[in-house]
């Protein structure tokens, strides 16, 4: 088999709101074709423009070729293989970053591929069955603009209903500080155990919460005093506490947080990942299948965290291209408990209500079982590919 071509599709949700702090609103979907007919999908969370420039452009020698360039006429049964040498490359333009980010839609498509061709689910091909179903987490980030009062009771509301719905856990997406306040939000730390203890006390003891402040602080000390606040209403985890590459704040926070430290949404590649794990500065790891460099380094990553007995929650605030990624990422990787899963009955994102069908029902215990069908398991809606393509096409 040998892969024949590549299209990119640069999707936009037509009513997105450039303020809000929400990469869903936008994509890139990846589509890989083969000279035997069987196509695979794949997406990364990246900003698509940039993404299909990274895709598409041209190299000109032999120390930095295009991603296109390297993958047309390549063999795509051997996925792992053909990362590597796409890495090596690409690796003056690449390494780390966009292109890695590129690549991760593109070897997510390409595992796709292998499942089709070899008639299984992906996750067979990845590793021996961890589990014997899924359990995703509810992500929640309503609209802001009626102020904070209004996002918390709404956060609340939204936290009673996934519970109702199912779901044991969510992640409380509170965007208040720095600059990713989600659509100019703007509170005082001290009110946020107010939302906090509003979702424990509604939720109930055995429901997980988690909190993202998407890098609201600037020093661990600082951190570290709010968290506190926190600790005696039993978070799961408080994600990107710290900007990303404060690995001092976040060794020195980790040591002394009485709440669990989760990061690496940003990251690509599993080197990334070993900084922060050999200096021992997060508990909980969180690749995002597609910005890590997709399903390969993604389940390196797994075994990275496996060997530190670290936990891995994977990132996943996309459409269900992603969601299906992570869910056979999930399935071979025991030490996996959770991995996020925006409700498209929650979603403010047309892409990810409406661009994909896919097999992933939440069951009334709260648990998906493993994916079944061949591939990824999913499929394009292709009327709303075309109209997400046509507003993306308006942008640029």
């Amino acid at each position: 088999m040998k892969i024949t071509g590549i299209d990119c599709h640069v999707l936009l949700d037509p009513g997105y709101d450039a303020d809000a702090t929400s990469s869903n609103q936008d994509t890139i979907v990846v589509e890989v074709h083969t000279d035997e007919g069987i196509g695979g999908i794949g997406e990364t969370d990246l900003n698509a423009w940039i993404a299909r420039a990274c895709i598409q452009a041209p190299g000109t020698h032999t120390m930095d070729r295009g991603l296109t360039a390297m993958l047309v006429g390549a063999d795509p049964l051997d996925p792992v293989a053909l990362w590597d040498r796409v890495y090596a490359g690409t690796a003056m333009t690449g390494r780390r970053g966009a292109l890695v980010h590129a690549l991760g839609a593109l070897d997510m498509a390409i595992w796709d591929i292998c499942g089709k061709a070899q008639r299984v689910p992906t996750w067979r091909l990845l590793g021996e069955r961890g589990r014997e179903h899924l359990t995703p987490y509810a992500s929640l980030l309503p609209r802001a603009g009626q102020g904070f009062d209004a996002f918390a009771e709404t956060i609340a509301d939204q936290a009673i209903a996934a519970s109702r719905q199912g779901f044991r856990a969510a992640k409380l997406e509170l965007l208040t500080r720095g600059p990713y306040a989600h659509e100019g939000l703007a509170v005082g730390d001290d009110r946020l155990v107010e939302v906090i203890a509003a979702v424990r006390k509604a939720a109930g003891p055995d429901f997980d919460i988690m909190v993202d402040v998407a890098y609201g602080w600037d020093d661990w000390r600082d951190a570290l005093a709010v968290i506190e606040t926190w600790a005696e209403h039993r978070l799961f985890f408080v994600e990107t506490p710290l900007w990303t590459d404060d690995l001092d704040g976040y060794a020195e926070l980790a040591r002394r947080s009485p709440v669990p430290l989760a990061t690496g949404e940003w990251l690509s590649t599993r080197f990334e990942f070993r900084e922060l794990v050999e200096r021992q500065a997060v508990h909980v790891l969180q690749p995002d299948v597609g910005r890590v460099g997709g399903l390969t380094e993604a389940r390196r990553v797994c075994e990275l965290a496996a060997r530190h007995d670290l936990r891995v929650v994977p990132h996943g605030w996309k459409t269900g291209i992603t969601v299906a990624a992570t869910a056979h990422l999930a399935a071979v990787t025991p030490h996996l408990p959770y991995f996020e899963f925006v409700p498209p009955t929650m979603a403010e994102s047309r892409l990810r209500r409406e661009l994909v069908r896919d097999e992933l029902v939440l069951g009334a215990d709260g648990t998906l079982p493993l994916p079944a069908r061949h591939g990824l398991g999913i499929e394009l809606d292709r009327d709303a590919l075309a109209e997400f393509a046509a507003a993306g096409a308006r942008l640029g």
